[in-house]
């Protein structure tokens, strides 16, 4: 898993590509970006699958904040981003998000 980041030239925003390391991709038919910054709507951000087989999405958010956040496979598998900038425990027990901050 992985993010990158780019900031904008007005200085105002990010833009943050998320990826799914191969070993998920390679098991997963569906992806999606699932976090604060699109109310955790699990079809809001889905990701597209590049030619390596690794899944990948941009998203431009604003900056000075965290957001929580985490992968959505195959509409029943959550995974969390160990890889992100901080993880945050969840509401369900034994349980974290991962956290991008901007």
């Amino acid at each position: 898993m992985g993010i990158s980041k780019k900031y904008l030239a007005d200085n105002e925003t990010c833009r943050v590509t998320f990826t799914l390391p191969p070993g998920l991709s390679k098991t997963a038919e569906s992806a999606n970006v699932v976090g604060d910054f699109n109310n955790w709507d699990t079809g809001a951000h889905p990701m597209k699958k590049r030619k390596n087989g690794q899944f990948a999405l941009s998203i431009e958010l604003p900056v000075n904040n965290e957001y929580q956040f985490r992968y959505f496979l195959d509409g029943n598998t959550w995974e969390t981003d160990l890889k992100a900038d901080a993880l945050a425990a969840s509401s369900f027990a034994d349980q974290y998000n991962s956290v991008v901050k901007v």
